[in-house]
């Protein structure tokens, strides 16, 4: 990977995701009481040393401000209709463009050392600072619906680095939004269930029909496309309608456009679902970096493979765009 002009190989990845947890976040995005607690639980000690350092670590580690940019970008329906009771919900509207204007005028790559807490006893692993970059990433989280992956990369000289980027959690504010979900056809359905479907009204009906893959959407994507265009898998017992522009931040017309969908074999939709792949206008994948190589190999599927089958129309390629963008761990 190449960054500000340097080539960088990735080395490791962290085998978790770190959710960003309440208690650490900043002022207005806070859902409880208290001012916040500057250190991070980055998981069992056993797997943040063996990913940052022995016992007592330093570790550099970095944000890149456009990767700041885009989780903003991203976000910015979630300011703007919050799916939880942020401290400061009232003024999120006008904080979003103050925190995208501070964001902008930072430089390109965003540098901080986290330390580790070996004064906190017990198995679980914490991680803290008092750098800029830390402190931005505490300003900018929104608690449970903001996530953190690291990637440990190596310069031409060997010298690593840690690479931290702030994700969205779209299956997260969908939740909060429409409540606990369980899982059909692999995707949730609100647990009030199916006792209240006479009360809604026909469009409430088939949006949230929608969100399940079942409805008038599946049946349109069924139609059009009545296979996985990567596996062939052709029993709709085993296809998923996976949402292009995730359903968290798809308008209500968006939720029930089948152009803003594909049919997808399970395994593919997760990896879709989750952003660790796409598609180019012209039908090739693109593989996120964020999985292994080891990995991927198992899954066998090879960055820019081409797939002839997959349903590209140009309403599609407006929602892969979103999808590349704001989805996409590229």
């Amino acid at each position: 990977m190449q960054i500000n002009g340097q080539n960088f190989k990735v080395e490791n990845l962290f085998d978790h995701i770190v959710t960003v947890p309440d208690c650490i976040v900043l002022g207005d995005n806070k859902l409880g009481g208290g001012h916040g607690e500057s250190k991070l639980y980055f998981g069992t000690k056993e797997e943040m040393r063996s990913f940052f350092g022995k016992a007592g670590f330093v570790a550099p580690c970095f944000v890149l401000k456009k990767d700041l940019i885009t989780y903003l970008e991203t976000l910015k329906e979630e300011y703007m209709h919050p799916s939880q009771p942020y401290r400061g919900a009232k003024e999120f509207p006008t904080l979003w463009a103050e925190r995208m204007k501070k964001v902008q005028t930072l430089p390109e790559v965003i540098p901080f050392n986290v330390t580790d807490q070996t004064q906190i006893q017990g198995p679980r692993g914490y991680i803290n600072s008092s750098d800029f970059g830390y402190q931005l990433i505490r300003e900018l989280s929104l608690p449970l619906v903001s996530y953190i992956s690291a990637m440990e990369i190596k310069d031409s000289s060997g010298h690593s680095l840690f690479y931290w980027k702030l994700f969205v959690d779209f299956d997260a504010i969908a939740e909060k939004k429409n409540g606990p979900l369980v899982f059909i056809y692999g995707k949730g359905v609100a647990n009030k269930g199916q006792e209240n479907e006479q009360e809604e009204s026909p469009k409430n009906q088939e949006i949230r029909k929608a969100r399940i893959g079942q409805g008038k959407y599946r049946e349109l994507l069924l139609e059009e496309c009545p296979f996985c265009p990567i596996t062939m898998i052709s029993d709709d017992r085993l296809l998923i309608a996976s949402h292009i522009k995730p359903w968290a931040v798809s308008t209500d017309k968006e939720k029930i456009d089948p152009q803003n969908g594909f049919m997808l074999s399970p395994l593919y939709d997760k990896l879709f679902d989750r952003g660790f792949i796409t598609f180019t206008d012209d039908k090739h994948v693109q593989l996120s970096n964020w999985i292994s190589a080891q990995n991927w190999k198992r899954i066998g599927i090879h960055d820019n493979d081409f797939f002839q089958a997959l349903p590209i129309t140009e309403a599609r390629k407006v929602y892969l765009e979103f999808h590349r963008k704001s989805v996409f761990k590229g």
